[in-house]
């Protein structure tokens, strides 16, 4: 085995002190055994996923669906289950919701949808029709309307499909005279996907004066793009006509919520073409009278709430994982922070094979299947190095005393890759 230290920048933690939150834990294969940590069970007679036979685990990845996103904050739930106990009526309350969070925000207006991929159809459809009810009705038939969004082709993303909903063709650009060439009688809306500015020829800003010079709506898809704060409203003053962000990933409002945010006209073509409207194309985008206060409360939160504390928290957390790994010599441990969307610290961990025999995915399923479970970064959300082994971690989700958990198990599950690797006996 063979472990050295190594010159970061940050004092390490004696691994010593983590064994104290991970005492009398071992690992093994049964999932039935795994648990969240002690202070998330819940105070019900009943463990609902455990009848169920559902694994619950520490969440050390993120905000991601397929984990079911993030907790919800106590003032969410209790909000939720105030509304559950009193009939209401929906348009109403999503009029009342919508000035409420608009006004909170700074924007023209809001409402809450089932989430930003809802938010991207149902924007949509308010560009092609307006508030024409007959164009509500038809789509996504586009017989006489405007059919075509502009995209730079460095911004397909997984979820346009939610664009392509409502009938329309992508018209794919890379650079400005490519997008002024394409506009036309038939240019419903240009799309502008955040998280991949870096990737694209034509920054944020620009793309909204393309827009406004010619006319035509823009719609900037803004996620997971929170935090920072300031980003709830940094893309409408930059001029965007509408921006969509998730409820339930760093807001931790409902995870079946998400906001769109924008032009008065543009959100009430919105709500025309949603839900409870039933000749419409999001008539399926059914948003709770639950969801809908429980959004409100999750943005009065994330407003209010200490961004200071919170990231020193994280950072905290983050070094914490460093340190159980720093010494072990196969590893190169790096700390890093995306630029856009998931803006927190994460953790890469990398190595080669030759060095040490295991792969990702034999350590993914030694985390997941412990006593206490653990995810770590889902892969579908990067690009894995080619050569060699890459795992992330992040810890914005974790909740008290799961980072010292995390850190020596994942502390454990390396050492013993070391050992059992031949080319460091």
């Amino acid at each position: 085995m063979s472990l050295k230290g190594t010159a970061l920048v940050y004092d390490s933690v004696p691994t010593s002190e983590l064994f104290v939150y991970y005492a009398g834990v071992t690992s093994p294969d049964d999932r039935s055994t795994s648990q969240p940590a002690a202070d998330l069970l819940p105070s019900s007679e009943r463990d609902f996923y455990r009848e169920l036979g559902v694994r619950t685990f520490i969440n050390a990845a993120g905000t991601y669906t397929l984990l079911s996103a993030s907790l919800m904050l106590p003032e969410v739930v209790a909000a939720m289950c105030y509304a559950a106990k009193h009939f209401v009526d929906i348009e109403e309350l999503q009029t009342a919701a919508g000035k409420r969070i608009a006004a909170l925000i700074g924007c023209e207006a809001a409402m809450v949808t089932s989430g930003a991929a809802a938010a991207l159809t149902i924007g949509t459809a308010a560009c092609l029709t307006g508030e024409n009810p007959v164009y509500v009705h038809q789509i996504p038939d586009l017989t006489g309307l405007k059919s075509e969004v502009i995209i730079q082709r460095a911004h397909r993303f997984l979820y346009d499909h939610a664009i392509r909903n409502c009938g329309v063709k992508f018209v794919e650009i890379e650079t400005v005279a490519e997008l002024e060439n394409a506009i036309s009688r038939n240019t419903a809306m240009m799309l502008f996907f955040n998280d991949n500015e870096p990737k694209g020829m034509i920054r944020a800003e620009e793309f909204v004066a393309l827009g406004k010079k010619h006319g035509i709506s823009t719609f900037n898809d803004a996620a997971a793009d929170v935090p920072p704060t300031e980003n709830l409203s940094k893309y409408l003053k930059m001029g965007f006509d509408l921006v969509t962000f998730s409820g339930g990933k760093g807001m931790r409002g409902p995870q079946n919520a998400g906001l769109l945010l924008g032009r008065k006209d543009l959100i009430k073509a919105a709500r025309l073409n949603s839900a409870p409207n039933g000749d419409a194309i999001g008539r399926g985008y059914k948003v709770s009278k639950e969801a809908i206060l429980g959004m409100v409360v999750a943005v009065e939160m994330y407003l209010k709430r200490d961004a200071a504390a919170e990231t020193k928290e994280w950072e905290r957390r983050i070094k914490l994982l460093a340190d159980s790994l720093v010494d072990i010599e196969a590893l190169k441990v790096e700390i890093f922070t995306p630029a856009i969307a998931n803006h927190v610290p994460h953790l890469k961990v990398t190595w080669n094979q030759h060095s040490l025999n295991v792969s990702a995915d034999n350590i993914r399923q030694q985390l997941r299947a412990g006593a206490v479970s653990i995810e770590a970064v889902p892969t579908y959300s990067y690009e894995p190095a080619a050569d060699c082994e890459e795992i992330r971690f992040g810890v914005w989700m974790m909740q008290p005393n799961e980072a010292e958990i995390v850190a020596q198990r994942l502390r454990e599950v390396f050492l013993q890759a070391v050992i059992s690797s031949p080319s460091t006996r």
